[in-house]
């Protein structure tokens, strides 16, 4: 059992942020139902292709809903009919939180708010995931991931630096905002659900992709303030460390992240230029970020002398942190990420459900994967008959 066993969570919410929320607690040991809209369910359930048939229940998963549902059991509501707000509202008081992700104020009309919802059930947390937040002039505006990592700064760090070839602002191949602000959801539930058990008080989490975005920025974010300078795309370079980026080597590439003065020196003792580090313009980081326009010319000449294989071995020798650039299938290839399990399968109707584990390792309550992501509305009347729904209702109610 999971170090959340005997906590309920309701899961209203769709495509990534909240489902992501809901996957970790899941993984964690909660009990997470789903909610979804009969006949549709989640959107992410039509952002296809990849899609994983799935013959003997006659239907299929996108590869997108299964990154992010696993380990929920599945009811179709449609709550925006009165029956069906009804029985949310009996599901919520066994529920201990509830995730949703709708507009500002788009659940009070089915009295499924968090003032209707805590009305019922004062301990309740409630973390509601938005664009912006339930404040402010942009509150009522949706919020996708692509439009937040360009409002909210990262695209402008993240590209090739102006002036030169391809140069320009990039999204991150994942939708960061989103997965950072689900993980943000996790920790804030938690803290709740400490603060309601210690107090019988439960709270509303009030959560914006837009502020989450903004706050990940993290040194980038400081360097402006601090600094006063804004910060431009630098590539794959980092902004306060050098060397830190990828080079090119005589047959690929290698990312080279040298974090401190004594590895710099064991690179260059390496690369058959150990005097280098006693130059005065690289013998310490701030130095080398000083004179970074100097110094990575002449490490690129040096890097494109040998294979990538000679300097991942060389470097790894003398324990200078560096490493391939991988795609995926070489990700899921590699004989720490195999030996670590990362890459596992669930079962789902006869079929294996390729999964990526949670990277959590607890020593005491070991992470147990349940189930496969659900079809739609696959537990529908079992979730149902917990709350006195008998055969006969639930048919009427079908």
């Amino acid at each position: 059992m999971g170090p959340l066993a005997g906590i309920r969570v309701l899961d209203l919410s769709r495509v990534l942020a909240g489902p992501w929320a809901g996957q970790c607690l899941a993984d964690f040991g909660a009990d997470v139902i789903k909610v979804e809209k009969p006949g549709s369910g989640d959107d992410t359930r039509t952002w296809g292709p990849p899609w994983l048939d799935l013959p003997a229940a006659d239907t299929r998963q996108s590869a997108y809903f299964l990154s992010a549902n696993r380990g929920k059991r599945g009811a179709a509501i449609d709550f925006t009919q009165p029956e069906g707000a009804d029985l949310v509202r009996e599901l919520v008081m066994r529920a201990d939180v509830v995730l949703e992700n709708f507009k500002v104020g788009g659940l009070k009309k089915y009295r499924l708010d968090y003032e209707s919802l805590i009305a019922l059930k004062p301990s309740l947390v409630v973390c509601s995931i938005t664009g912006f937040g339930q404040t402010g002039p942009y509150a009522d505006q949706p919020g996708y991931d692509a439009m937040i990592q360009a409002q909210g700064g990262i695209m402008s760090l993240t590209g090739v630096p102006d002036g030169e070839p391809g140069s320009g602002p990039q999204k991150i191949g994942v939708a960061v905002a989103d997965l950072m602000t689900g993980m943000y959801a996790v920790s804030a539930v938690l803290a709740a659900l400490i603060h309601a058990r210690s107090t019988g008080v439960g709270q509303h989490i009030d959560l914006a992709l837009l502020d989450t975005q903004v706050a990940w920025l993290a040194n980038q974010a400081m360097n402006y303030l601090v600094g006063g300078a804004v910060p431009k795309r630098l590539g794959t370079a980092h902004p306060n460390i050098v060397p830190y980026q990828s080079f090119a080597t005589q047959d690929g590439f290698i990312m080279l992240a040298v974090g401190n003065d004594r590895q710099f020196a064991s690179f260059c003792e390496v690369a058959g230029h150990a005097e280098i580090a006693q130059d005065d313009r690289f013998k310490s980081n701030a130095a080398r970020v000083a004179h970074r326009l100097v110094l990575i010319p002449m490490l690129e000449s040096w890097l494109v002398q040998h294979d990538t294989d000679f300097w991942l071995s060389a470097l790894s020798a003398a324990n200078v942190p560096c490493g391939p650039i991988n795609d995926l299938q070489r990700v899921f290839e590699h004989p720490q990420v195999q030996a670590r399990g990362v890459q596992m399968q669930l079962a789902s109707h006869g079929t294996e459900v390729p999964q990526v584990a949670n990277p959590v390792r607890f020593s005491k309550t070991p992470i147990e994967y349940r189930a496969a992501p659900p079809i739609l509305g696959q537990d529908t009347f079992a979730v149902l008959s917990e709350i006195g729904v008998s055969e006969a209702q639930f048919a009427c109610l079908k």
